[in-house]
């Protein structure tokens, strides 16, 4: 086989020869590189955005797209990591996920998938009419955090349910907490099912050693990355990642093919065929630098009066198999505040974002891309924000985990489907819920189309309302009325 030239990157190179020839187009975007665009648009943005945003085909390729402009650089990105096959996709890893769960199961079929799933694995359920049986991850109740499902409820699961198609997992879960891959691939391998993982926290993974091992390397069939969470392309931007002969690639490409846009965003593919070059490169040195200023701001935050930095505890028996130490969780509970107002005093007196916030704790995402500067700046905020006044959080009620795990009483696509009627939802106790309500971030369903609702979880979700959690799907985001099936 040919050694592949990781120099290379196609896209950018041949957007670099469609600016040389200065093409003029009779042809979308209409915008015709940025001549058209409003001057305020122009000044926002930039006009380099308007002047490569061109079409992938008959625009950066040929009508017949005979340079395989696109191929090459997918070809290079499996080379990078070790797959078999990738693939691009510029609607994010919310569309990979879909894709590949349509490659393995179809419509009535079971799958097993963790509970903690993203909500955009229900979507793939209500597209695809597939019949989840659910895995429920280990809830730990000193932190009041849900570590991923283990090896062995996924052999219970398939003990139980012998017909299911595959399983699919979720890591790095939005908190760093890893799944043990390996163990749950061998689990499919022994029984000729396919592992998928949504991967969309992990794209950096495969570029160090310390940090966990990504998905194709533990045996996954399949894992979806999106490339703008850890890596340095735009949002939206996605790979997923296919070997063995589990999956059917073609079957992978047909189901993209049917979710995706023809539209693609040019921009959104050299971004991430540039990012794969840097990668490959020096993504060693880059990553191994981020570990070491991660390491040390680890430090300097636990060191903070009433707060905590959460690593051996994470990783301990009985708890997640691996963390990626670049996702900083900050839990500010000894500190007397929630992360919700953590996250917004930051924001508002210190214009600090952080990636993730919830009853008590934050989560400081550091990438390749932050420095020094950048670490001593999110420090010392962190170190004013103990020292300041706040009031006392409103307290969310944490029931009993059995009572967040509800009954899948009919199928995610059918519930979907039926004929809904909207109550209060103090009469929803014991109803089959039409609607998903996803607390975001992290984005994981607290009730997902098709469960029975129980009175734990309408505690939960209301009582975090009242905290300031965000509802963003949910038909009422205030959560007075939900929509349920109709009687």
């Amino acid at each position: 086989m040919t050694e592949l030239d990781q120099t290379s990157a196609p896209v950018l190179e041949a957007l670099r020869e469609y600016h040389r020839r200065n093409y003029r187009n009779f042809s979308p975007p209409g915008h015709k590189q940025g001549k058209g665009a409003d001057e305020l648009v122009r000044q926002v943005l930039g006009a380099d955005v308007f002047y490569s945003d061109v079409l992938a085909s008959g625009g950066l390729d040929d009508r017949k797209s005979s340079g395989k402009i696109l191929p090459r650089a997918q070809e290079l990105m499996a080379d990078a990591v070790g797959a078999k096959h990738a693939f691009f996709s510029t609607c994010g890893s919310s569309l990979s996920v879909k894709s590949a769960m349509m490659a393995v199961a179809a419509p009535g079929e079971k799958l097993l998938i963790g509970r903690d799933a993203h909500k955009s694995v229900v979507s793939g359920l209500v597209l695809a009419g597939i019949h989840p049986v659910w895995v429920r991850p280990k809830w730990d109740t000193d932190l009041h955090l849900a570590h991923p499902p283990s090896p062995q409820a996924f052999d219970q699961a398939f003990e139980e349910n012998p017909e299911a198609v595959g399983a699919l997992v979720t890591s790095p879960s939005p908190y760093g907490t890893c799944s043990d891959l390996q163990s749950i691939a061998q689990l499919c391998h022994q029984r000729g099912k396919p592992l998928i993982v949504d991967e969309a926290w992990g794209a950096h993974l495969p570029f160090h050693d310390d940090l966990p091992t990504w998905a194709m390397d533990a045996g996954a069939d399949v894992c979806v990355v999106s490339i703008h969470k850890a890596g340095a392309g735009f949002e939206q931007g996605s790979v997923f990642h296919l070997q063995g002969d589990l999956v059917d690639p073609v079957r992978l490409q047909e189901s993209e093919d049917l979710l995706s846009t023809t539209s693609p965003n040019v921009l959104l593919y050299a971004a991430m065929d540039g990012w794969r070059r840097q990668m490959a490169l020096g993504g060693h040195e880059l990553l191994g630098a981020a570990l070491k200023l991660a390491r040390t701001v680890r430090t300097d935050i636990d060191g903070l009066p009433g707060l905590r930095v959460f690593e051996d505890r994470l990783i301990s028996d009985e708890a997640s198999h691996d963390l990626d130490r670049l996702q900083i969780m900050i839990d500010v509970l000894d500190a007397g505040i929630s992360g919700y107002q953590a996250a917004d005093w930051l924001r508002e007196q210190k214009a600090i974002n952080v990636g993730l916030s919830d009853h008590r704790r934050v989560l400081a995402q550091f990438t390749f891309a932050d420095n020094q500067e950048d670490a001593d700046q999110l420090v010392a905020a962190l170190a004013e924000l103990t020292r300041t006044p706040m009031p006392a959080p409103s307290s969310v009620v944490l029931p009993d985990p059995s009572d967040l795990e509800l009954e899948q009483a009919i199928l995610p696509r059918e519930a979907h489907f039926a004929r809904p009627e909207t109550i209060d939802v103090k009469d929803a106790v014991g109803r089959i819920a039409v609607e998903q309500i996803t607390p975001y971030p992290p984005g994981i369903p607290a009730i997902v189309p098709g469960e029975r609702i129980s009175a734990g979880v309408i505690d939960y979700l209301r009582s975090g309302v009242a905290a300031t959690m965000v509802l963003p799907d949910a038909a009422d985001p205030e959560f007075k009325t939900i929509r349920v099936v109709q009687q």
